[in-house]
């Protein structure tokens, strides 16, 4: 058994809404376990208000929710090195990501961007609530795989199967 948690990063291009809902979903599912934190690769700056108005009414922690760029987990330091990287967008999916200190393994859990979807609030509020069952589903999953030590190719694909949830 592992005596630190799992560090998890969630990315998406301006980390505003799907990387947001997805820490905010592992840090309260995860408990001990893990560790959660995400970030974009060209940041917005602010957190999309219909992502905070949804984690506040499901009842997760909003205060430490921010907008931030990958640069601040690609520094190399030893002790922010990361276990695993989901991208959850598909833009991230296809970017070039930064070179990772300590080899996370990275897989893509693409979710539409609720923020683009949608004729009217309604719609895309709906949209919201859609990516963060989504999100909540795969998160659990994850969270229910009984050794997340296991080697670096099983585990990928355990996590590739998750993507289909």
């Amino acid at each position: 058994m592992r005596d630190t948690p799992f560090k998890v990063l969630f990315l998406c291009t301006a980390n505003s809404a799907r990387s947001i809902l997805a820490e905010a979903i592992l840090r309260r599912e995860g408990g001990a376990r893990f560790e959660a934190y995400s970030a974009g690769s060209q940041p917005r700056g602010e957190v999309h208000p219909f992502a905070l108005d949804l984690l506040a009414r499901e009842g997760h922690d909003i205060s430490k929710l921010r907008s931030k760029s990958w640069d601040e987990f690609a520094d190399g330091d030893g002790e922010s090195d990361l276990d695993f990287i989901f991208t959850v967008c598909d833009a991230a999916g296809a970017e070039v990501c930064p070179v990772w200190p300590g080899q996370p393994l990275s897989t893509h859990w693409g979710i539409p961007d609720p923020a683009a979807l949608g004729e009217n609030e309604a719609e895309q509020r709906l949209a919201f609530v859609q990516a963060y069952r989504t999100l909540s589903d795969r998160i659990k999953a994850m969270i229910a795989l009984p050794d997340l030590s296991i080697d670096k190719q099983s585990l990928k694909r355990h996590f590739q199967d998750i993507a289909t949830l």
